[in-house]
């Protein structure tokens, strides 16, 4: 039986934000999804995360059903105080923030501003690109091509040029749902990629981090963890070794079990 209670809508940072919540027992937990995930496509996630934690997946501005279109910002800040803003609203006086590559990148930016509820973060294999960085390995035509034809339509096969190691389930929830990620909002994101320094806000985080690692992404070296742990000590580390930049698409439970104990629960 699925953990999905119900999706909602909040009024936060003059936006309408969009939100699935699972479970609903447990320590509340808000999830960040990539560039291009509505919420939706982390559904599989929530439901297991949903057995130990109350889950809210977040459609960040300008994906699935929250505020979209060209009157908005789509900077690092605005999608992060977006984030803080959202919580506030929800009420949670504590909660757990996970957040999967550009929302790993947002919840660094979210801790950074040590708000009081937020007891510990989770960063999955977040961008580590910046100026003066190499370069994040993806490219912007990856993600455009792959719009450009979802707002056509699109189906599970012709996906698989794009996610060639998918599912066919997976391939065509994402078919269904990536022309909900508007565009110039994708190509924001990216650019923030290599225009933005997260690593500033690394050293103000003063709760306990877990930064995981796909050991196939090629995101994120050694040299990079050193400097992030010399950045706070705050930070652990764990690899999924046997995944790449989607980790828990590619190794599901190597996921969960990258998790350890950190968040007081063993997943499995």
């Amino acid at each position: 039986m699925s953990k999905l209670l119900y999706g909602g809508n909040v009024a936060a940072n003059s936006i309408r934000l969009h939100y699935l919540r699972y479970g609903g027992q447990g320590h509340p937990l808000v999830l960040i999804p990539g560039i291009t995930s509505p919420a939706i496509t982390w559904g599989f996630v929530a439901e297991k995360l949903a057995e130990y934690f109350d889950v809210y997946v977040l459609d960040v501005r300008g994906r699935g059903l929250s505020s979209s279109g060209d009157h908005l910002e789509y900077d690092t800040e605005s999608c992060s105080q977006d984030i803080l803003a959202f919580v506030e609203m929800l009420g949670l006086s504590e909660y757990y923030l996970i957040g999967h590559s550009m929302g790993a990148r947002f919840a660094i930016r979210c801790a950074a501003n040590q708000p009081a509820g937020l007891k510990k973060i989770v960063l999955i294999d977040p961008p580590v690109s910046g100026p003066g960085r190499r370069a994040y390995p993806s490219q912007l035509p990856w993600y455009v091509d792959s719009i450009q034809q979802s707002i056509i339509g699109m189906n599970a096969e012709q996906m698989k040029a794009f996610c060639p190691t998918w599912t066919d389930e997976q391939r065509q929830l994402r078919a269904e749902w990536l022309h909900t990620c508007y565009l110039p909002a994708i190509v924001k994101a990216f650019n923030d990629f290599h225009d933005v320094d997260i690593h500033q806000y690394i050293p103000a985080i003063s709760v306990p981090v877990l930064l995981m690692v796909a050991g196939k992404g090629n995101v994120i070296l050694s040299e990079d963890i050193k400097e992030i742990k010399a950045l706070n000590s705050n930070v652990v580390v764990n690899y999924v070794e046997n995944a790449g930049h989607m980790i828990p698409w590619d190794d599901e439970q190597g996921f969960y079990q990258g998790f350890k104990n950190f968040l007081g629960q063993h997943i499995v």
